[in-house]
């Protein structure tokens, strides 16, 4: 009895600080902004513990909501349509943001911890612009704070407790998908931050070197988020779904991936208004691009207008709630740079060859990147609106259009990389990276000699990886003078490059083996459909193919398996033994696949468990040539961020300082 009025006070507190959260983001929004526009400094000072009061309201609501699904409190309604109290800990967890309300008060609590952020390291901002960008941050968490109040309280509760619940998909019974939602969300409303500065900025009509200084670790730290978030997605798939794919193009990957191409650009474009003053208001623009983009993807994601496996909702009346957030936050943004945008001073001049041409060639062909992946995402719904068409836009179409335009910024890597500040010389650039072009070429070459190729666009693909790669190496060389002295004097050198140096190094290297990863594996990947009877073998992708046993209905915690023993021999010899599953979940009635994978560091091995078929059954078997580049490579240009981000020149808070270059070294 104790207990369950115990459950029941938990879920009462948890409502009831959601609403004084929004109480909180209230105060947050309006008090500040009226004290920055008359000067009060005390209406002023308020923005940060407000922004402090959100949160803490916000991170205890979400922990009743957490407590409820651990507790298995099925009054409920949310814990009763995604728990089960037969379900491990850890997806009883996840269970909390493996739905729409769950996943949308975690994407409230991810931007108001960000907002405590912004209060407790912007202590060196002007007090004024501070309140400003607090504000712009306090009116998202109004929105979504509303938004999650009228249209999906987690706390809405049964009037009569069923004795259990009808738990999570099994589909998302996944350690992968248990932090997968968080680290991507983190990148997603990371990127609130940048959007608030820009307004901020738009507002009082200045835009410097000190806003770009701020603006770049947020950024960073957003794409950090994004990059790891969207790998894991892509590993989650490549391990759990069965088919053996990274990537699908599937719409809630575009909408990751969008933000990404964006948010990607204007880490570049800021670099430019730092170090020259210049491209202002385009950088403002992309800020403001970035999250919209963000909200955007939050709304195809809910609103159920585009069909995905990753969708989590299905209900116009949330999908017409989300589009209102969308066009008030857009259309005011928009309007606000509109007017504000003409009368931001702009920097320096610079010539078109040089390291800001560079960048904007970067940042153009990212932008038409991703303008093209959301236009073709978004087509379907265009047709289905304007003309009354059902049509879809699968894989193919976008396979045709993206690789030709990302190799165009691969190619311009190296060359942006290696032209000075302000003005620089084409050729010199190019002669200085003739090591780097002999590079790309010998690949071709020893790729022509020892393995055979249905198409050019592979030997392109695979240059393209050895020149990013070689370019950046070059560049790491020049920096610290390899060869003009003695190895001990390059170590110190390299040790002495800022941290920044090394991220980009670390990041563009990351660059490279994510592009010899998709090549190598879109090519020369092989996989065979095999019909096994249990004790049968099979010659196929080299070896010799065992099927010993098939075992069935072994139990587990909340489903049942059926597992194979496949053994591979190669020359006489086990070299390998995987035990792919199916597994049957009672309660939903669902059976999901479960792939054997072994990784070296040249290939998976991949096996699925098929259908039985009489006597037999289907075993799908893949050899994959370097796949796991793909992820190590996410992973190396995460790390890259990282290190930037350490950097305590862009450290939050931390003063600039000097730091003398290096004779004859390029700029960073």
């Amino acid at each position: 009895m104790a207990r369950g009025i115990g459950r029941q006070v938990i879920v009462e507190l948890g409502h009831f600080a959601l609403v004084m959260a929004l109480v909180a983001a209230l105060i947050q929004t309006t008090i500040p902004l009226i004290g920055a526009t008359r000067g009060e400094a005390r209406w002023i000072a308020v923005s940060r513990p407000a922004a402090l009061a959100q949160f803490a309201f916000v991170a205890a609501s979400f922990l009743a909501l957490i407590v409820a699904h651990v507790d298995s409190d099925f009054s409920v309604l949310n814990v009763v349509q995604n728990s089960h109290s037969a379900k491990p800990l850890i997806y009883r967890i996840s269970g909390v943001w493996g739905n729409h309300e769950g996943s949308m008060i975690l994407w409230l609590q991810i931007l108001t911890l960000f907002g405590a952020g912004v209060a407790l390291f912007g202590s060196q901002l002007r007090p004024a612009f501070q309140a400003r960008v607090l504000a712009v941050m306090g009116a998202l968490g109004v929105a979504f704070g509303l938004f999650i109040l009228l249209t999906s309280n987690p706390f809405a509760r049964v009037g009569e407790p069923p004795l259990d619940g009808l738990g999570l998909n099994p589909v998302l019974q996944d350690p992968g998908l248990a932090f997968h939602p968080p680290v991507l969300y983190t990148g997603y409303v990371g990127l609130a931050v940048s959007f608030a500065f820009a307004v901020a900025a738009l507002m009082e009509g200045r835009v410097d070197a000190v806003w770009a200084r701020w603006v770049r670790p947020w950024t960073l730290a957003a794409w950090i988020a994004l990059t790891v978030g969207i790998a894991m997605g892509s590993w989650w798939a490549y391990y759990e779904l069965g088919w053996g794919g990274w990537w699908a193009w599937d719409p809630v990957e575009n909408a990751s991936f969008v933000p990404w191409l964006v948010a990607t650009a204007l880490i570049h474009s800021v670099i430019v208004v730092e170090r020259r003053e210049a491209l202002k208001t385009w950088t403002v623009l992309l800020a403001i691009l970035a999250f919209s983009m963000s909200l955007l993807g939050t709304f195809l994601v809910r609103s159920g207008v585009l069909t995905s496996v990753h969708a989590f909702a299905n209900d116009p009346a949330r999908g017409v709630a989300i589009l209102l957030i969308l066009g008030i936050f857009i259309g005011g943004a928009l309007a606000l740079f509109a007017w504000r945008a003409p009368k931001l001073v702009q920097g320096g001049l610079f010539a078109m060859v040089s390291r800001e041409g560079a960048l904007i060639a970067n940042n153009a062909i990212l932008g038409a990147c991703a303008a093209a992946v959301l236009l073709a995402t978004l087509y379907p719904l265009i047709a289905q609106t304007l003309l009354g068409r059902t049509l879809s836009v699968g894989p193919q179409v976008f396979d045709f259009f993206f690789p030709p335009m990302i190799a165009l910024a691969l190619a311009l890597l190296p060359i942006g990389v290696a032209l000075p500040w302000k003005r620089g010389d084409f050729g010199a650039a190019t002669q200085r990276l003739r090591y780097a072009a002999a590079a790309a070429i010998g690949i071709v070459v020893l790729t022509l000699a020892f393995v055979s190729a249905n198409a050019w666009a592979v030997f392109f693909g695979l240059a393209l990886a050895a020149w990013v790669a070689a370019g950046t190496i070059t560049d790491w060389a020049v920096r610290t003078k390899l060869g003009t002295g003695s190895l001990k004097l390059t170590f110190a050198r390299a040790l002495g490059l800022p941290r920044a140096t090394w991220g980009m190094v670390m990041a563009h290297l990351g660059v490279a083996i994510v592009t010899l990863g998709i090549v190598t594996d879109s090519t020369w990947k092989e996989e065979a459909a095999l019909l096994f009877k249990p004790g049968q073998s099979i010659a196929a992708l080299g070896y010799t193919l065992t099927l010993d046993k098939i075992e069935k209905n072994l139990p587990h915690e909340n489903y049942t398996s059926t597992r194979a023993t496949l053994r591979f021999v190669r020359d006489g010899r086990t070299v390998l033994v995987l035990h792919p599953e199916r597994r049957f979940f009672p309660l939903q009635q669902t059976e999901t696949t479960e792939a054997a994978i072994t990784t070296t560091f040249f290939r998976d091995i991949y096996a699925t468990l098929g259908e039985q078929r009489g006597e037999e059954w289907i075993v799908r078997v893949q050899w994959r040539p370097l796949v796991a580049f793909i992820w190590f490579g996410a992973m190396t240009m995460a790390f890259g961020g990282m290190l930037s981000l350490s950097d305590r020149r862009f450290r939050l808070g931390a003063p600039v300082r000097a730091k003398t270059r290096t004779a004859g070294a390029p700029a960073e």
